[in-house]
């Protein structure tokens, strides 16, 4: 059998010091991400953080950078992440937008209220990213290729 780790992407989205978070139903866990979800057949890294953010939150967003990239295994499961973050702007929220099956909400939350809920926290690379931009952690877009043959 072939090994293959999960390629995941997720956005930091921040608004008046507070960020774009969703709260989510795992395995009948209620637990605090970043907008995130896996890269689908024939879409960008770019393309699917946009997708997922929206599938989950509501909120078109506009990427405006990169943030890192990160690599997880889960030690429930043994599962390897490798997720792309981006920065993102917020650029309009849609009310009537269904969110995905199992996203209970999306809401923004301050640093400290994402560190009041650590032990809720989906994985440790949720306040990981949080931190390395804050710590201004930037990347240019034009760091991702996309190699078409």
């Amino acid at each position: 059998m072939q090994w293959h780790p999960h390629t995941t992407v997720a956005t930091v989205v921040e608004r008046e010091n507070r960020f774009l978070m969703v709260e989510e139903l795992i395995n009948g866990r209620l637990v605090y991400n970043q907008p995130a979800g896996h890269l689908e057949a024939n879409e960008t890294l770019a393309q699917a953080a946009i997708r997922e953010t929206l599938e989950e939150t509501a909120w078109q967003v506009k990427l405006i950078s990169l943030l890192g990239v990160y690599q997880y295994t889960s030690p429930k499961d043994n599962v390897c992440y490798l997720r792309t973050c981006f920065i993102a702007d917020a650029v309009q929220h849609l009310p009537n937008q269904t969110l995905d099956t199992g996203i209970i909400r999306a809401l923004w939350m301050s640093k400290a209220d994402i560190e009041a809920k650590r032990d809720q926290l989906r994985s440790p690379v949720v306040l990981t990213v949080i931190d390395d931009y804050l710590n201004g952690q930037r990347y240019p877009m034009t760091a991702l290729k996309l190699i078409e043959s």
